[in-house]
């Protein structure tokens, strides 16, 4: 669905008084959820471009957010006090189950596009996934980002800016059946991963001047995507039109 003129103009508005952290659509596409950094969370109508609701976590603040595959629930992490991952109830704002485990920021947060499955990272380069309580966490080489297959099968980790490690989330704790080392770029991290709609292609974000672009079977590189002005290290957020072909950011 694409955004409408009054949601753009709220965020917008929004903008001016607030820092937005992030923000998602339900998967019906009815709604848009933001995390702001005046530890708000507003529920957008997509259809009338008008928030509907705000919700406050004063004690823990919001920082990344998700919605699972109801439109009424969504999980998020927290940029105050601890650094577990809630999910939330957004009819009676209560929560209704905790995830620890990270003992830094949370910098990664995927939902499986097929459950309620999810997978997180952290600055503690620690990494796993989450369905009703946590499955385990994996202790990595760096921090990483992380991303769900279209199919929510395989799940890729991206490690310390220059590796892409592939899991089968039946048996990640057997480590990854596919590791593909780029070269490092000095002047940038990777802020995130995503998958191409037909498994094919896997984005990297970063928080310099260039996105890459890489075949998802064999980890070479097919495109880097540069020319931006990014002095001050702002994270690039891209993603893929629904039928793979193109990219915007």
């Amino acid at each position: 669905m694409k955004l409408t003129d009054n949601v753009l103009r709220s965020f917008r508005v929004a903008k001016k008084i607030q820092t937005i952290n992030c923000f998602d659509f339900s998967s019906n596409g009815e709604t848009i959820i933001s995390s702001s950094d005046d530890d708000s969370l507003v529920l957008y109508d997509c259809q009338e471009g008008k928030p509907k609701r705000t919700l406050y976590s004063k004690k823990y603040g919001v920082d990344l957010i998700r919605y699972t595959h109801a439109a009424n629930t969504v999980v998020y992490s927290f940029n105050k006090i601890d650094d577990t991952i809630r999910y939330l109830s957004l009819h009676d704002n209560k929560y209704i189950r905790y995830f620890p485990g990270h003992n830094k920021r949370v910098t990664a947060l995927s939902m499986s596009p097929v459950d309620d499955t999810f997978i997180s990272g952290s600055l503690d380069k620690t990494m796993g996934p989450a369905v009703s309580a946590r499955c385990g966490l994996m202790h990595l080489q760096g921090k990483p980002v992380c991303s769900f297959d279209p199919e929510g099968l395989i799940f890729a980790a991206g490690v310390n800016s220059e590796m892409v490690k592939l899991y089968d989330l039946r048996s990640f704790d057997k480590g990854p059946f596919a590791t593909f080392k780029l070269q490092y770029d000095r002047t940038c991290e990777w802020t995130g991963l995503k998958f191409s709609n037909d498994g094919k292609l896997i984005l990297v974000s970063t928080n310099g001047g260039a996105l890459r672009l890489l075949d998802a079977f064999k980890g070479a590189v097919m495109h880097s995507f540069g020319g931006y002005n990014n002095s001050k290290a702002v994270t690039l957020e891209a993603s893929f039109t629904p039928d793979s072909v193109y990219y915007d950011c």
